[in-house]
């Protein structure tokens, strides 16, 4: 259904990868495909009018923003979440975070404040450029530099694993809703107040940072659900 009238007008790989990503997106966000479920290549590749590699390049870019994820034997599937689950992950990160800022931060080092400025503008151009395949590894970076300091181990090894947990999340609260340019300004004012020594501060709005992120999320979820039920009923 894809393919033009006039077969010499070929369409490059790139443009069959962006429109079954889109009609791929539509299907999983509308609860058409339940989390899950197998991605068969062949199947759908043909469904779709279009070649294997293009519907491969199409998993690629959901999996970037975090709608498919690779399974051991299984291959690509729909990923699974729900909006208590990605609530609950928001919550314990804004718990644990701000403690672990307001002990790193007074020593962070001028290299470290290096490192979180060159973090800072690969995250700008990567925003820019529309790579959320970047956004979840440049923000789990950032996050993880502003804690390093802290001296606690085991929070910080837990929050690590939070960080890791939420990155497809964080990649889709980015995509799906208007909060790339909120998180880049939020990011750089972070890192303003660590750098002025305003620790207090900073940790406050580390905090509002995270649960705004999450509530967003949480909405738009909760949304794309009644939306799936409406469809369905």
């Amino acid at each position: 259904m894809m393919a033009g009238p006039n077969p010499k007008r070929m369409i490059m790989p790139p443009t069959r990868a962006t429109a079954a990503a889109d009609e791929l997106r539509r299907r999983i966000l509308e609860g058409e495909y339940p989390a899950g479920m197998p991605l068969r290549q062949a199947i759908l590749a043909e469904e779709l009018g279009i070649s294997r590699i293009p519907f491969r390049e199409a998993l690629i870019l959901l999996e970037a923003e975090g709608l498919v994820q690779t399974v051991a034997h299984k291959g690509a599937v729909v990923a699974g979440f729900s909006a208590d689950e990605v609530e609950e992950l928001f919550e314990f990160r804004a718990l644990l975070e701000p403690v672990l800022l307001e002990k790193s931060a007074p020593r962070l080092t001028q290299a470290d404040y290096e490192e979180l400025d060159a973090i800072l503008r690969g995250y700008s151009d990567e925003l820019r450029a529309q790579n959320p395949g970047r956004w979840g590894v440049l923000n789990t970076e950032l996050h993880s530099v502003l804690y390093r300091r802290a001296g606690r181990p085991r929070m910080l090894a837990t929050v690590e694993q939070l960080l890791q947990s939420t990155d497809r999340f964080t990649r889709m609260q980015l995509y799906y809703t208007d909060g790339r340019e909120k998180a880049e300004r939020e990011h750089l004012e972070i890192v303003t107040e660590c750098r002025a020594g305003n620790v207090k501060k900073a940790a406050r709005l580390l905090r509002s940072h995270i649960l705004t992120a999450g509530e967003a999320l949480v909405t738009l979820l909760k949304n794309r659900q009644q939306q799936s039920g409406i469809t369905k009923t």
